[in-house]
């Protein structure tokens, strides 16, 4: 910072004008890296030196003519850290913060400490202060390592902990299922970086790779540090989240060995009844084994280490299986009896194993290379529970495997860090019978599935997959001045990633039988099969390149203000939907006479969706005619406002845009609908009839149902019938979400606080709505859909386009006190208020109950809870003892769903999306409130061996007070065309979220 100001502007333009230029360059896929910056106030010319004993990692930086200093890059660790004769502190710096210290003189102030932490530096116990971020406009909290050790917990899921951040949930379904949400947005919206790189989820939902369907965990918990949340309005260099982002820091190794060693475990014989158990008299046999090990040490002393870890679990997890809510509580007992004889419980077998390594290596005091790798082997019955019995479920495997090399280069200005890495992840689904599947549909609700039994809709099966490498680099500037000091950091990247997608397969045809009041019709009245055409190959595989370029001006003007200034682009070429071609027996089939009754003599099926607002040209691809969306651009801006300019009481704020990006579960549809057509044909009952002109209307034969799917197939030699037809916009955008807050965060004494309100506007999700149309283009009439008015000699019209929308608002509160050795305890509080809406129920991309997805209304969201508290405590008692507390309470989440009650709508629907809310339970104050009440706690008892090594038993008792979380719903929404709008209760005998009482033993060595 010694040169004049008129060089620094010119520096500061050549640094913008540099990150511009970044837009032509090749790129590489940017970090969101998970190192600290310290910056502060030192003498000026001051040496500043960051040490780490541990380690041996050693930081130096020059102060400027103003005192500044910044040092860039720093792991999450604990330092010393001094600019000369009596300026030495100790301080401990979290993930993906930047931190402010001031060294001038012994008697400055930086960084509020809330208190000491007791750390071990070169074999001796220290106080270190703790440096929280408080001057960012970023919403989200840091989850410690301490918070990790000791909250209660029903999964060895790091991202559990994350439920303790405002605007979190946490959830373990019924079939014990993981997800995590932000806001009121999907699950796939979110993303996790660890050490800077991210883990997402190209092909399938979740968010994570891995994380669709799954009990597992994308990491092993013993290998992460500790990970920072934020749900809205990260920084630039954040890429592919429109939602929530983790970004988590892994464990290293020191200059001394240290060890961990652990077993879970607990079995049917410590749980409670499942309410399907009580009411069965049937308690099904479950057990959970959690277990593994943790190693780290030196390699060369200061300059080499390494970290292993890896982790096992092995679940029996119960399982109710009932039917599905469709508008008459009793649907079940309509159901024949060997399909009534496969409800009740269950359980689902889960087995997973992951591995990480990692080497870290000090080159000089200017270069730090990491090369790490992580396996994750998982495999699980999924597919079993609400609506789908044991013999229709499916056998997974999930595979994962990643490696990362990482270069890290101190400068005096700058800081530059590349990384490159490769992925290979799949996941292969199976049925677990082959045969027959038997669909019972409720025919007074639409046609709505009660359940399926039998085998696996073969639209379950799949084999998906994401392979391909990567090069990332970020570049930092941290010696800029003017109006202020400047740390500017830009990066640009590529990605070439391989996908591929087998969707369905040709087995397992599932024909659909008609329930009513009466009872269960004796034929099917529907029949749905894929079938393998020959030479033809059934799996979609493209590679997917990926750009995109940001610049990040964190700019602190003065003491008091600072300003995050940022933009980034975004832009992803996926051949599969850009280079697709549509097929010419398509084009033949829409250009030719609507058959359909009705229909004018010279009107094509084409003419008629016209009338129905079905441009089939938006649809038409040409393999010219599609680019590639270069609208990405994506300005996010905070500030934070330092009152008194001593960090304990800052006013922040932002406004940005994330993009997200389209799956590829999505834009695969195109090529293997018709290249493994998935065909529905119709029986023409007198009960159920169907358009005996279209050609997937055919009578009834039993040897369709003795032949199975060999005699399916041959009902397509020859032609295209039944066969389904999948055609996306040709103008696909990527799902966004417009995010703003403003807020307050306080440290008064050893708490820190925040409140702050956030509103988030998410758009542009895709969704799949039915493209059938009558011949005078409607999609209604006499409370009918036009099912049997598809493709002519083919099958249904399956159009893909964007339009799924939110609409959020929250008030997050939150209260900290963060652990010391000093005080023994902490405790933390978040409280979420949330008023969201939706126009589709998120976890839907199918949406066919209306013309269009515009033809939704905008309904309250069934993603969240209108109330939400969490709340934790910790503390150290007498003996060695160590108890924590967590306890959840959240009011009931809303039903989404298609309320059929004898009335004919505007639209000529006779069903009508709507959201209900059941009555709830109580919990001390406000009634029958709560849908979801929760306390966990846990009793850890150390057993002092000699030096740092000691044995450990734990004791968790999960749901103490054995309340019962339902997540099914039975529904009664009006009858005589009446609406009623109290309609939605929970089904009591049905399946719970979360687990009931449940107590886990816990033996480990620490060493």
């Amino acid at each position: 910072m010694k040169a004049s100001s008129q060089l620094k502007k010119k520096l500061l333009v050549s640094v913008i004008a540099a990150a511009v230029a970044t837009a032509i360059a090749p790129g590489v896929v940017f970090a969101q890296t998970a190192n600290a910056t310290l910056r502060g106030k030192a003498t000026p010319g001051a040496n500043v030196t960051v040490f780490n004993p541990q380690t041996g990692l050693t930081r130096h930086a020059t102060a400027g003519a103003d005192g500044s200093y910044v040092i860039n890059g720093l792991p999450p660790a604990t330092y010393r850290v001094d600019a000369g004769p009596a300026t030495e502190q100790n301080i401990t710096l979290t993930v993906a913060s930047t931190a402010t210290v001031n060294l001038a003189a012994p008697t400055s102030q930086g960084t509020t400490a809330n208190a000491a932490n007791a750390t071990a530096m070169e074999g001796v116990t220290v106080a270190a202060t703790t440096i929280q971020e408080v001057k960012t406009p970023e919403v989200g909290q840091t989850i410690s390592l301490h918070q990790i050790a000791t909250i209660p917990q029903a999964s060895r899921n790091f991202l559990e902990f994350a439920d303790t951040v405002p605007g979190m949930v946490f959830s373990v379904d019924a079939k014990g299922n993981t997800s995590l949400r932000g806001g009121a947005q999907n699950t796939s919206s979110t993303n996790v970086y660890i050490d800077g790189v991210s883990q997402k989820s190209y092909v399938k939902e979740g968010g994570v790779s891995g994380q669709s369907g799954s009990q597992g965990n994308p990491f092993p918990q013993l290998a992460i540090g500790e990970y920072k949340v934020i749900t809205s309005n990260y920084k630039a260099e954040y890429d592919q989240v429109s939602s929530a982002a983790i970004t988590a820091d892994t464990k290293s190794g020191t200059n001394e060995f240290h060890g961990e060693v652990f077993g879970t475990y607990t079995n049917d014989a410590f749980r409670n009844r499942t309410p399907i158990e009580k009411s069965s008299g049937k308690k099904v046999e479950s057990e959970s084994k959690e277990y593994g090990f943790a190693l780290g040490g030196p390699i060369i002393k200061d300059k080499m280490h390494f970290f292993v870890a890896y982790e096992e679990k092995k679940f029996d997890t119960p399982i109710s299986v009932v039917p599905n809510s469709v508008n008459n509580p009793n649907a079940g007992a309509l159901l024949p009896a060997s399909a009534q004889a496969e409800l009740g419980p269950a359980n689902i077998p889960f087995n997973e194993k992951l591995y990480f390594g990692k080497i870290d290596w000090e080159l000089t005091d200017r270069d730090r290379i990491e090369i790490s790798t992580q396996v994750r082997r998982e495999t699980q019955v999924s597919n079993v529970g609400s609506g789908v019995t044991a013999s229709a479920g499916l056998d997974n495997n999930n595979h994962d495997t990643r490696g990362t090399f990482k270069w890290a280069h101190s400068a005096d200005s700058w800081y530059n860090e590349l990384i490159f890495t490769y992925e290979n992840a799949y996941l292969r689904a199976v049925p677990t019978v082959v045969g027959n599947g038997a669909t019972y549909t409720y025919q007074p609700q639409q046609d709505a599935t009660i359940l399926t039994t039998g085998s696996a809709d073969p639209r379950g099966i799949s084999d998906k997959s994401q392979e391909g490498p990567s090069i990332s680099d970020t570049f930092t500037f941290n010696d800029l001045e003017w109006h202020g000091d400047h740390v500017v950091k830009f990066g640009y990247k590529y990605k070439s990633i391989e996908l591929k997608a087998a969707d369905a397969a040709a087995s397992n045809p599932q024909f659909f039988y008609d329930v009513n009041p009466t009872g269960t019709s004796a034929q099917p009245w529907k029949v749905f099969y894929a079938t393998q055409l020959p030479g033809v190959d059934g799996v979609a595989n493209t590679t997917s390149r990926q750009y995109g370029m940001f610049a990040q001006d964190d700019w602190t003007v003065n003491d008091h203000l600072t300003l995050n200034l940022g933009v980034r682009w975004d832009y992803e070429v996926t051949p599969q939907y850009t280079n697709y071609v549509t097929p010419q027996r398509v084009l033949d089939a829409l250009n030719s006479q609507d058959p359909y009754a009705g229909a004018p003599v010279g009107q094509t099926y084409a003419e008629s969706l016209a009338k129905g607002g079905v441009n089939v040209n938006d649809y038409i691809s040409t393999g010219n005619n599609r680019k590639a969306y270069k609208g990405e651009w994506q300005p996010r801006l905070g500030f934070s406002y330092d009152i008194f300019g001593d960090e304990e009481h800052v006013i922040h704020g932002g406004a940005g845009r994330a993009y997200d990006r389209n799956l590829f579960d999505y834009l695969q549809v195109e090529q293997t609908k018709l290249t493994l057509p998935q065909t529905t044909l119709n029986f023409n009952l007198p009960t159920h009839p169907c358009d005996t002109g279209a050609s997937n209307c055919v009578p009834f034969n039993p040897a369709y149902l003795a032949g199975g799917q060999g005699v399916l197939n041959s009902l397509l030699s020859g032609g295209n019938s039944g066969q389904e037809v999948d055609m996306l916009n040709n103008h696909l955008k990527a799902p966004y979400s417009d995010q703003f807050s403003l807020g307050m965060s306080n440290t008064v004494g050893d708490w820190q606080t925040d409140a702050t309100v956030t509103r988030v506007l998410s758009r542009d999700g895709f969704v799949f709505t039915l493209g059938n149309r009558y011949p005078n283009g409607q999609f209604w009439q006499n409370g009918s859909q036009p099912w049997s008015n598809g493709v002519p000699n083919m099958g249904g019209l399956i159009i893909g386009n964007n339009g799924i929308s939110t609409r959020t608002t929250q008030v997050l509160l939150s209260a900290n006190k963060p652990y010391t050795v000093e005080s023994g305890w902490s405790t933390s509080l978040a409280y979420t208020f949330s008023h969201a809406k939706q126009n589709r129920d998120i976890n839907e991309h199918y949406s066919f109950d209306e013309a269009s997805i515009n033809d939704y209304p905008f309904i309250t969201s069934n993603a969240v809870a209108k109330h939400r508290f969490v709340g934790t405590g910790a503390v150290d008692l007498p003996w060695g003892i160590n108890a924590s507390i967590k306890l959840t309470l959240a009011t009931p989440l809303p039903k989404n769903d298609i309320a059929c009650y004898g009335a004919i709508l505007p639209t000529g629907s006779g069903c009508n999306p709507v959201s209900g809310t059941p009555n709830g339970s109580k919990f001390l104050v406000g009634g029958d409130i709560w849908g979801y009440r929760d306390i966990d706690i846990q009793f850890t008892k150390d057993f002092i061996i000699t030096g740092d090594t000691k044995i450990y038993a734990r004791f968790d008792i999960l749901n103490l007070f054995n309340w019962q979380n339902f997540a099914d719903y039975t529904t009664a929404w009006g009858s005589g065309g009446v609406f009623n709008p109290n309609g939605v209760t929970y089904n009591k005998q049905g399946n719970i979220t979360y687990l009931p009482r449940t107590a886990r033993f816990t033996i480990g060595m620490k060493f």
